[in-house]
């Protein structure tokens, strides 16, 4: 009988799995928070799919969670799933309160707490600001102290504003049948997240089922939102325009950042951070080269890509002041750059930590037009 011999000893074929890479956080989950002890307290958090499977989990109809969950998926674009969590009474305060939802789930980016007072509102915010991951504060107020200037000082639109809050939402709602009307923005805003091509989206003018307007005057508007020639303080508004056009006006945190700004902005970092953290976990070893450098970039390249298709980043002129070779003025037909300072000019003392050469990442934003005036010139 003759022997086959095995063919390893000439053509030896090795197959090597790559690593997975890390999951990406969706940003498209929102947390509420209440008192209600459906919920034990050793869970903490739970993820509900429909306001109905709340009420078959032990929710009952006047539960303030049941009602801003049928806010929160009430949305024109539905999110998939919301966060709940419970404020236990032997919580020593508010913080312990959110560092617990965040340690039991660390998914969630949007959060409220329902029935909030002031000194609530003003807790989560202060939170918020330093919260890792990143997230964001959406509350709801009926203080009528912030439609004019007579009650500025109590206002907390203007309480938040004077902090600089970037990470702070806050709704007026007069209508007492919805205590916590920001619920249904959150859920506009989780379920517009799908990241898909040209998705991009901003809360101005936007409707929100199962929210009552407030019959508001055009100053006490301005007064909390501002125009297109002032600045309010920076608070929202769920108003009626024209005859028909039941709108949120205007999409502002706190500080008057646009809350588009501040979501794609975080998830753009979340992207590039676990873009390069893949690359360094794959790879064998990233050699401290101009190759191991490019390789950086080109997976920050990847990341900026992403939000290009997605319709956040777009082409346009650098105004920002000049970054290595980008000046102001320069066009980026990409919408972003990406560039590191050269190796040569590295530290040896950098070089010696194994330490990568700053990178520096330029975008121009897409922005939104959200106000607009037009001239009609006629001719008889």
């Amino acid at each position: 009988m003759a022997y086959k011999l095995d063919l390893s000893p000439i053509v030896d074929v090795v197959i090597n799995l790559s690593a997975k890479a890390a999951a990406r956080k969706g940003f498209n989950l929102g947390l509420i928070i209440g008192k209600s002890e459906v919920i034990p307290g050793n869970e903490r958090v739970r993820i509900y799919t429909s306001a109905s499977q709340m009420l078959t989990d032990g929710f009952v109809e006047t539960s303030p969670e049941y009602k801003a969950a049928q806010l929160y998926f009430a949305a024109t674009t539905s999110p998939r799933k919301l966060a709940v969590g419970v404020k236990l009474t032997e919580d020593t305060n508010l913080t312990a309160t959110l560092e617990a939802c965040r340690a039991a789930n660390s998914q969630w980016w949007p959060f409220s707490y329902l029935g909030a007072e002031d000194v609530d509102i003003k807790d989560c915010a202060a939170w918020c600001e330093t919260a890792v991951p990143d997230s964001v504060y959406m509350y709801t107020t009926a203080d009528k102290s912030v439609l004019d200037a007579s009650g500025d000082a109590k206002s907390i639109f203007k309480a938040l504003q004077d902090k600089n809050y970037r990470r702070s939402f806050g709704q007026y709602c007069g209508d007492t049948d919805t205590p916590d009307a920001v619920a249904a923005t959150m859920g506009y805003a989780m379920g517009a997240n799908r990241g898909l091509a040209s998705d991009a989206f901003t809360l101005a003018y936007k409707t929100l089922p199962g929210v009552k307007t407030d019959d508001l005057s055009e100053s006490q508007v301005t007064h909390v939102c501002g125009n297109s020639e002032s600045t309010g303080h920076n608070g929202n508004v769920y108003i009626t325009r024209g005859e028909e056009y039941d709108v949120l006006q205007q999409g502002y945190m706190a500080d008057g950042t646009s809350f588009d700004e501040v979501l794609y902005l975080d998830m753009l970092r979340n992207d590039i951070t676990l873009n390069v953290m893949d690359l360094l976990y794959q790879r064998r070893k990233l050699p401290q080269t101009e190759a191991g450098v490019t390789s950086i970039i080109n997976v920050i390249n990847d990341a900026c890509r992403k939000y290009v298709k997605l319709g956040f980043i777009a082409p346009g002129k650098w105004n920002g002041a000049e970054c290595l070779n980008l000046q102001t003025g320069d066009y980026l037909p990409d919408g972003y750059l990406v560039q590191s300072e050269p190796l040569d000019e590295q530290s040896q003392a950098d070089r010696d930590k194994r330490k990568a050469p700053p990178i520096y990442v330029c975008c121009k934003l897409a922005g939104a037009i959200e106000f607009v005036t037009i001239q009609v010139n006629v001719n008889r």
